[in-house]
């Protein structure tokens, strides 16, 4: 009951103070509301256990090529059929490979991104229907009809949770491997569409490319990403222990053939799924814990110091209450009492504005992890904004000092005027350099990340980014040889081209930076391969025009023309210069000859491995790359084929998304089935790619200007109240002949030292912080010199004049007033 009495007495005692309150309970709504709104995300993405049953007992499976850069080559078909014999500790596989299929007959004919399973696929992972049935081992097997299951978001989001989809038929298409209808049996539970935002799942029957001799056969035919569960009684470390071993001898088994080549050193690894599932999104999650942290030490540095400027104003009544008996205890308690009530207030301020901040955060962290596209709030948020209102609470409950019966301890009873003790002048100084430190590791970093996001936003790419638009139009094989397939993009071509606005339109394979495409092993005549040496191109299939609607020069040769990959003509491409020059130092490559070499032509059926005569050298487009590398690659004129993806570029001088609608129209006039997708610029496609950078800009930033903000009001809290306090000493000072400009530079002065020694220590914190993250997190960089040297000149001017308001303040004293003032 007591404790509810210094309730009430702190309520009404802040009444009086109700400027003090309200800034107090804002400072901590934005330090509680951003950990609130961070926590739950990170609980949400990183913590929250999966919906799939016995998650703990399902693992990731990964094989890797470090020697070749590549640290997730999937598996094919023979190695999983070598791992599921010999593996005992786990219990059953289960595969999924990625694919984009053209979905028709389910309104809007669209690409959709798919993952073709095996028939144990869903038991092994442990997920349910809402809606039929889920695909079974009834399902496997080439003789098995097609049958199509759909993610729960793409069921809600795209087809508004219409039951009557069961039963549907649906035709399947995969560029010229032909096509394969389907029927939906089933919607998927909400889970983590996990390897990506996958929209559909099919068995294997529909895609003709898993039925074909090189799938089943190939050990280099790599697609397929591999799952797996644990046997009862057995752990992750026997069975990765057990994995190595069965994957030693399988290679060793295999050491003379392609598939395992020493440069490769191939390896296998695995991890929990939902450690793989979160990987992607760990880092900068943790990260932006970190800088909430920093927030919310910040909030509670200024509020500390609010409080202590207030025990000051206090000290009549606190000595008052220490020699009518009042106990230490009972003033903490009261003291206690206040700061619970203002961090609650804080808090419930701060868990109402962190609502929606989770929202805005969830779609920030979608692009890192699948699993943020359904983050939703739940009670998280209320306790940690409960238990941080508590710590906060605690922390400005024990800053000040108290007087007790015996001692005053610097605060005295006849005292009219504002006394700052040794003690109390230490304390707001630690506390404003608390926060000019923590506000430098923020802002150091906000700096770093922004410099990162300018550097690459300013990286010229060598085409013309504005001028053109790009357009999915994938490969549509119903019915259709590949020579039709040619001539219908011919046609698509001859028709935009007649558009008013229109310079030139071509056909690519892959759109830069959105799409992969691949590469392969390659030679040319004359070369000599050195030891270890093991050149690889990418392989572009392009048509005529395709440079010049791109803006890129041909530096030699000539470009290709209609006859160029017809039959009973020579095979010719085209090359990059960076090729031209590695494979023909100091001699002209036009004439010369190169060829593929790759395993992989066995199964990349069209692909021929004769001696291409080269043509032409055009500069190097770095597709790949958002800071472009030189790049090797080689360029086969479509009518050669054979045709993947289906893109078309055109270079326009009017506004190119003017250009959408009729091209649309155009296409759907000549084939009513074809997906037309995804229009956009270059520009726009880069500016896609560059979103997470740029949205990592944008919230780093953001806590950076709040705690910077805060601790700018902070160092000048402290030295307006240092100045009030001193009245009586500047009026002396001047009285005595100082200058009021030589007070102005020493106030501004205790501004700067306390802004330099939050540098320092901030300087000194952050090193160290990184560098213990960088143990655990690889991609934690340190910042460059000129993030770091920007950001103390930035905060240190800050500083300067945040203490100018106060410093003029104390150059304006009247000598007689200060002289009167106590």
């Amino acid at each position: 009951m007591s404790f509810l009495r210094d309730l009430r007495v702190a309520f009404y005692s802040l009444m009086w103070t109700q400027g003090l309150a309200i800034t107090v309970i804002l400072t901590l709504a934005l330090g509680i509301g951003a950990n609130a709104a961070i926590f739950t995300l990170v609980r949400g993405v990183l913590l929250k256990p999966l919906v799939n049953r016995d998650e703990d007992r399902l693992i990731y499976i990964r094989q890797s090529a470090p020697g070749n850069g590549d640290e997730n080559s999937a598996f094919s078909v023979p190695e999983i059929q070598d791992l599921r014999a010999s593996v005992k500790t786990l219990s059953a596989f289960g595969e999924f490979s990625t694919l984009e299929f053209t979905m028709i007959g389910l309104g809007e004919p669209r690409v959709v991104q798919s993952g073709v399973v095996s028939g144990n696929f869903f038991e092994v992972m442990g997920l349910h229907p809402v809606l039929g049935r889920l695909i079974g081992p009834q399902d496997d097997g080439p003789k098995a009809d097609g049958v199509v299951v759909l993610t729960y978001r793409f069921w809600a989001t795209t087809l508004g949770k219409d039951p009557s989809v069961l039963g549907k038929t649906v035709r399947l298409g995969w560029g010229l491997m032909g096509d394969r209808s389907a029927t939906i049996i089933g919607v998927l539970e909400p889970s983590v569409p996990y390897p990506q935002d996958t929209e559909i799942m099919a068995n294997i029957v529909t895609s003709p490319h898993h039925l074909s001799a090189t799938m089943v056969t190939f050990r280099l035919h790599r697609m397929t990403e591999l799952f797996g569960r644990l046997a009862p009684g057995a752990t992750l470390d026997q069975a990765r222990a057990e994995l190595r071993s069965v994957y030693g001898a399988m290679t060793k088994a295999h050491a003379e053939s392609e598939a395992y080549p020493p440069k490769g050193n191939y390896q296998i690894s695995a991890k929990p799924l939902r450690e793989q599932i979160t990987s992607g999104a760990r880092t900068v999650l943790l990260v932006l814990l970190a800088a909430s942290a920093l927030v919310f030490i910040i909030a509670c540095s200024n509020v500390a110091n609010l409080i202590l400027t207030r025990t000051v104003r206090r000290e009549g009544e606190l000595a008052t209450r220490a020699a009518l008996g009042a106990t230490t205890g009972a003033l903490r308690r009261m003291l206690l009492a206040e700061s619970l009530l203002l961090c609650g207030a804080g808090a419930a301020v701060g868990v109402w504005s962190a609502q929606p901040l989770v929202t805005i955060l969830a779609r920030y962290a979608s692009r890192f992890s699948v699993r943020a596209l359904d983050l939703t709030v739940d009670s998280s948020l209320l306790w940690v904004g409960a238990a941080l209102a508590v710590v906060a609470a605690v922390i400005l409950a024990f800053v000040p000092r108290l007087p007790s019966a015996g001692t005053s301890n610097g605060l005295s009873l006849s005292s009219s005027g504002v006394r700052i003790t040794g003690s109390t002048n230490r304390r707001q100084r630690i506390f404003a350099v608390i926060q000019i430190a923590a506000s430098f590791v923020l802002l150091a970093g906000a700096s770093a990340v922004v410099t990162t996001l300018i550097a690459l936003q300013t990286t010229q790419t060598g085409l013309d980014m504005r001028r053109v638009l790009t357009i999915n139009v994938p490969a549509m094989a119903y019915g259709k040889t590949p020579q039709q397939v040619v001539d219908f993009y011919k046609e698509s071509i001859r028709r935009i081209d007649a558009l008013p606005g229109v310079n030139r339109t071509s056909f690519g394979m892959v759109i830069p930076w959105r799409d992969t495409g691949f590469g392969m092993q390659f030679s040319a005549d004359g070369h000599v391969h050195t030891p270890g040496e093991d050149p690889r191109a990418q392989w572009r299939i392009i048509s005529p025009g395709f440079f010049a609607s791109l803006g890129v020069p041909i530096i030699t040769g000539r470009d290709f023309n209609d006859s160029d990959g017809k039959k009973d003509t020579e095979p010719v491409v085209i090359v990059s210069e960076t090729l031209a020059k590695r494979m023909f130092p100091n001699q002209d490559a036009v004439g010369r000859h190169v060829y593929w070499t790759d395993p992989v032509l066995e199964f990349a059926q069209g692909v021929s491995a004769a001696p291409h005569r080269i043509i032409g050298v055009t500069a190097d487009i770095d597709d790949e790359h958002i800071v472009p590398e030189p790049i090797v690659t080689i360029y086969g004129p479509f009518e050669e084929g054979p045709i993947f993806g289906g893109r078309l570029f055109i270079h326009t001088g009017a506004d190119p998304y003017s250009l959408v609608t009729p091209v649309t129209r155009i296409i759907r006039a000549m084939s009513a089935d074809q997906p037309v997708e995804h229009a956009a610029t270059l520009e726009d496609v880069r500016a896609e790619v560059l979103t997470p950078d740029r949205l990592n800009s944008l919230v780093f930033g953001v806590f950076a200007a709040v705690a910077l903000s805060i601790a700018l009001v902070g160092v000048a809290g402290v030295l307006a109240f240092s100045v009030s306090a001193r009245t009586r000493e500047f009026g002396i000072r001047l009285a005595l002949g100082s200058q009021p400009p030589h007070l102005l530079k020493g106030v501004i002065a205790e501004g700067a030292v306390m802004a330099g020694a939050g540098v320092l220590a901030g300087a000194a914190c952050g090193f160290v912080l990184a560098r213990l993250a960088g143990h655990y997190f690889p991609d934690v960089k340190m910042p460059g010199a000129l993030p770091v040297i920007l950001s103390a000149f930035v905060l240190l001017t800050a500083a300067v004049v945040a203490s100018w308001l106060p410093a003029a303040r104390a150059a304006r004293i009247d000598v007689m007033q200060a002289l009167r003032s106590e």
